[in-house]
């Protein structure tokens, strides 16, 4: 069993993932650096706002940069998140099951 400490600093770490526009981030990323400008492309939004959402995830341990030229380079400094991600698509697709078997009852 993990301690309270630990749940909580895994709690800070989901709660990073907890927006959709940093879900698509970390997406974005799982197959490589990316420069701030592509990642921006992706979104609707201002440049600080997209900003804002990169912090959170790098303050959280998930994201890393590094600068190249006028550009900032983000990547997943652990891609193994993305297995968290099929997690809950398995979870997602248990609960379409669960809901599909009764309402054929």
């Amino acid at each position: 069993m993990i301690t309270f400490e630990e749940a909580e600093i895994r709690a800070r770490i989901i709660k990073a993932l907890s927006h959709p526009v940093r879900l698509m981030i970390v997406e974005l990323l799982k197959d490589g650096e990316l420069p701030f400008s592509k990642i921006n492309e992706v979104f609707e939004s201002d440049k600080s706002t997209v900003s804002k959402h990169l912090l959170v995830l790098k303050e959280a341990g998930i994201v890393s940069s590094r600068k190249s030229g006028l550009d900032m380079i983000y990547r997943l400094e652990m891609p193994c998140v993305t297995d968290f991600f099929n997690c809950i698509t398995a979870v997602i697709e248990n609960n379409i099951k669960k809901q599909q078997i009764c309402l054929c009852r």
